[in-house]
Parts: C-alpha cells; sequence; structure tokens
C-alpha cells in the first residue's frame, strides 16, 4: 500500500499544498497549463510550494505531473478497476468524466486482474452508450485494455478455473459483443501524468 502523499499546486483555480487528491484536482481540473506535483512528506511540499516549479516539475516520481496544452473530452465517460492484490480481489466501475457520477459498478470477483477489469469496463460503457446511440468518449488508464480491445481478444495468465469461471464467461460476452458491434467511440489513454488519477479511480492507492 503506498504512503499518503500531499500535492503541491503552483498554478491552478487555487494554489497551495493539499493532502488529499481529490482537493488537488479540484484546484486543477479545467486549468490550461496547470503546474502540480504529488510529494512523500509535507514538509517536501510545503518547501516546494515555495520553490520554482520549473526545479520540481519533470525530475523524481513518475507521478509527477506537467499537462499537456490539451485537456481531456471532459464531456466523456472514464472507467477504472481496482484489486487487491494482482491478482486478486477485482472490481470496476465507470463514471461520468466531468462529475465523477458514478454510472455502473460490478464485482468484487474474487480474483481478477487490472487489466481484465479495465476491458471489462470499457466493453460495459461501449455496449451502454451504443443503447444510448452515443459516439462519446472514453476513457482509461490502462493501454493493455486499450489493446485488447482493437484487438479484440484479451491475453492473460489468470487461470481459467471454478474461482474464475464467472469471470472468464462475462469475458467471453465481451469479446462476442466486441465482434458483433460496430461503434464509433473513441476509447482513449487516460494520461495520468498530465491531467492526475481518473475520475473512475477507487481512490486506494
Amino acid at each position: 500500500m503506498a504512503g499518503k502523499k500531499y500535492y503541491t499546486v503552483w498554478k491552478g483555480l487555487q494554489t497551495g499544498v493539499f493532502d488529499k487528491w481529490k482537493e488537488c484536482e479540484a484546484r486543477i481540473r479545467g486549468v490550461d497549463g496547470a503546474r502540480y506535483r504529488s510529494f512523500q512528506s509535507k514538509e517536501e511540499a510545503e518547501r516546494a510550494y515555495l520553490g520554482r516549479w520549473e526545479d520540481y516539475i519533470g525530475k523524481g516520481s513518475k507521478k509527477v505531473s506537467k499537462p499537456k496544452s490539451g485537456n481531456p473530452v471532459w464531456d466523456s465517460w472514464s472507467v477504472d478497476a481496482a484489486c487487491s492484490g494482482n491478482p486478486g480481489i477485482m472490481e470496476y466501475r465507470g463514471v461520468e468524466t466531468k462529475t465523477g457520477k458514478q454510472l455502473f459498478h460490478q464485482g468484487p470477483f474474487s480474483l481478477g486482474t487490472n487489466n481484465i477489469g479495465e476491458f471489462l469496463g470499457i466493453v460495459h460503457a461501449l455496449a451502454l452508450l451504443k443503447k444510448r446511440n452515443s459516439g462519446m468518449t472514453v476513457y482509461t488508464d490502462s493501454k493493455t485494455a486499450i489493446k485488447w480491445i482493437k484487438d479484440k481478444k484479451i491475453k492473460t495468465k489468470l487461470p481459467r478455473d471454478a474461482r474464475t469461471e464467472a469471470l472468464f464467461e462475462l469475458l467471453d460476452r465481451a469479446i462476442l459483443w466486441l465482434e458483433s458491434n460496430e461503434y464509433a467511440n473513441p476509447v482513449l489513454k487516460w494520461e495520468t501524468e498530465q491531467w492526475g488519477e481518473i475520475p473512475a479511480d477507487f481512490g486506494r492507492k
């Protein structure tokens, strides 16, 4: 389990040091060129806030974020999976990207992986959007899941046995849906390093 993090915002709707990701996100969402970074201690975050962002962005942790000039498509859906261990107990959900309103939630499954959850979340979102005749964008932070969607097949080492049969039945149905349906929805990678955690994140990091 990752330790607690503190977030320094140099440019946003409000600047300062925040001890929760959601508080940081609220200050940077929609701000073009927002400048922020996570730190392992409050002392580090406060020291950084008093300094120049140029001295911290791009150094150290992979969580460092220097947003691109572009912003996400806010009128979209986002999906994410949470797994206690990988493989482990898994669940996934989809939310409105702009508001964080939960649209669907599945699980927990007794044994699964993050990528499987992300894949199922994307297909779940695509199927619901097709029923609504919507071409809305779907975001995920899993490159692997995006590849599986494009290939219309999965590649996993998770065993298919009594523990996972129900999950694999869902996967079979998801693959069949992809093979049987056409959709115009863009399935895009959520750029975590630029935009922060995906809005569907379960907040357990």
